[in-house]
């Protein structure tokens, strides 16, 4: 009677798994060590443990130890100095490595001319509007530096756009916003490198682009955030439309040494 009441056992046919990864045990190692440097219980500039000490810690082979180092390494979440004194040491992520991966996403999908200066009139009347509350009398003097250098007319091309990249940047420093500052600084480098060009820089827009600066520094020293919003809205605005009848829509690609190399755009 009680072999009639149980319940019949399952065919081992009807029970199903599905497929699952196995996840690499340097990335394990990585990811375990990414998360102590980015929640502060590694401290930046602490040296990690020596190859052959996390191989006895981790149990893990040298090969993995030494990818989960480069995995790091790549993120610039540890630098690896040579010698006998070297090492691998904690960095903490930076303004710098951010633009860096901005810089390479503009590289690697090949934005064009018109769309990079599309952003950057979406985002830099904002950092003008904070840097006028924000500013310092060092974010002033940097502003000016590159005033004067705009304004100088024996300042050839190069000069003239480095100078112009300074006074950008400079705007996104004085917001004292370390997100705007990566990405302003990214923007404002493929920038210079798409317009390095005599024909497409010519005394009418060197003219135009410092008296406008002249002005928008002004509303940043005044701290006149309404002001400075909107005279760099309208300066970015003039500007995108000047590149956009321009008709380039070529891809922007920076080079190593941050200079240009053009290709057909999309």
């Amino acid at each position: 009677m009680e072999a009639a009441d149980a319940a019949p056992t399952p065919s081992r046919s009807q029970i199903r798994l599905s497929p699952f990864g196995v996840p690499k045990a340097s990335d394990v190692l990585a990811n375990e060590l990414r998360e102590r440097i980015l929640n502060g219980e590694i401290a930046e500039g602490t040296p990690l443990p020596a190859e052959r000490d996390l191989v006895i810690q981790t149990q893990v082979s040298r090969a993995t130890v030494r990818e989960a180092l480069r995995i790091l390494e790549v993120q610039n979440l540890v630098r690896v100095k040579a010698g006998r004194a070297g090492g691998a040491f904690v960095q903490r992520p930076t303004t710098k490595s951010m633009a860096n991966s901005v810089s390479m996403l503009i590289r690697g999908r090949r934005i064009n001319l018109v769309d990079l200066m599309e952003t950057r009139e979406a985002l830099e009347p904002f950092c003008a509007e904070i840097g006028a509350r924000n500013r310092t009398e060092q974010d002033l003097a940097q502003l000016d530096r590159a005033n004067d250098a705009i304004a100088a007319p024996e300042a050839g091309l190069n000069q003239f756009l480095q100078a112009n990249l300074d006074w950008h940047m400079g705007v996104a420093v004085a917001s004292h916003n370390e997100l705007l500052i990566g990405f302003m600084m990214a923007l404002s480098e493929a920038i210079y490198a798409g317009t390095e060009n005599p024909t497409f820089v010519d005394g009418g827009v060197r003219a135009v682009t410092s008296r406008a600066h002249q002005a928008i520094t002004t509303a940043i020293r005044d701290r006149d955030a309404t002001a400075a919003a909107r005279r760099m809205r309208r300066h970015m605005h003039s500007y995108a439309a000047a590149v956009a009848e321009s008709d380039e829509r070529e891809a922007i690609v920076i080079g190593d040494a941050g200079r240009e190399v053009r290709a057909p755009g999309f």
